[in-house]
């Protein structure tokens, strides 16, 4: 019995604190009455089991032998303890945030405003931005692309799925690049929402109310550059720009060979499927399922067009669908 050479499957219980060969090792002790650091084997051994001692996960069963702890006991003990200090980090996230509006009230210009030199410091922001959003973020995305290429933007898929809303317009000249139509068919099928304009003013990333980032035009061979905003006049200027242009552009859908464009004034071919699917009697999940979509996006959609028929009930939005001839 050997589970650190056994075991080669990614970790499952890192969030819970274990390193890869103290999940080896709690996995092998299931498969066995009892064990020993030599039945174990591997030069972490002895230290995994007890690690695992102290965790909760094995019981000392005798002389230097070693019996699993139940997992639903133990790792549901384990699972609770890590989501109460989850909800502690929130609440001191709420509060830290007060606290740092109420000091960036009185800044002045040069505390309001953060320069950001080299294309590793430009993308380390980048994704500080967006990892401090709790609502929502928003995005111009133009080309050429320096510090971030498509598909190199992991706080994306973060940010979705701890339920931040992320809105994106991209410029038409951006779905040329290598990747990048791949790329945003991936983003609208995880609930990105993503629309196109002809061209746009800046890149630009926002998150909430809070923070933005907007690179400099750099010099030819020069380093790039970039402006981290915080809360102020001109981050609200910004807000209110890209919510201008998102009201213009127009919305993207993915289609069975890429991406295709949608009236901003009426709903998607998708959409019409949903409010099929759903007008027929079918659940969410069940019509997520059948689009292969995942029910948050499907979500999203519907809130979407709630939005579009200007109402607030599912039975509302029915008789809108059926006045306009959407379904």
């Amino acid at each position: 019995m050997r589970p650190f050479d056994g075991w080669a499957g990614a970790p499952m219980l890192a969030a819970l604190g274990l390193s890869q060969e103290e999940e080896s090792a709690y996995r092998a002790l299931l498969g066995v009455p009892t064990a020993t650091a030599a039945d174990l084997g591997g030069p972490g051994a002895e230290a995994a089991l007890a690690r695992l001692v102290d965790l909760g996960l094995a019981i000392p069963t005798g002389v230097d032998a070693y019996a699993a702890a139940p997992p639903a006991m133990a790792l549901g003990a384990l699972l609770g303890a890590r989501r109460d200090e989850l909800r502690a980090a929130e609440r001191a996230l709420v509060t830290l945030a007060e606290e740092h509006r109420a000091a960036v009230a009185g800044r002045s210009l040069d505390e309001l405003i953060e320069v950001v030199s080299g294309v590793d410091a430009i993308r380390h922001r980048f994704l500080q931005v967006q990892a401090a959003a709790r609502t929502q973020i928003r995005t111009f995305v133009t080309a050429p692309f320096v510090a971030v290429p498509p598909g190199e933007n992991p706080a994306e898929d973060a940010a979705v799925g701890r339920g931040v809303r992320f809105r994106v317009v991209a410029e038409r000249s951006v779905l040329a690049q290598p990747g990048a139509v791949g790329e945003t068919v991936s983003s609208l099928r995880n609930g990105v929402e993503v629309r196109v304009v002809d061209a746009l003013p800046i890149k630009l990333v926002l998150a909430d109310d809070d923070l933005g980032l907007v690179p400099l035009a750099a010099e030819p061979g020069g380093e790039p550059g970039a402006v981290l905003l915080h809360r102020s006049g001109l981050l609200s200027a910004l807000d209110a720009l890209f919510e201008n242009v998102w009201r213009r552009a127009y919305p993207l859908e993915p289609t069975g060979d890429g991406l295709a464009e949608r009236d901003r004034d009426g709903p998607s071919e998708l959409d019409r499927k949903i409010l099929a699917l759903l007008l027929a009697g079918l659940t969410d999940q069940a019509v997520a399922t059948q689009l292969d979509l995942s029910l948050r996006t499907l979500q999203r959609r519907v809130r979407h067009l709630l939005d579009l028929a200007g109402v607030e009930s599912r039975m509302q939005l029915g008789w809108v669908a059926a006045r306009n001839g959407w379904a």
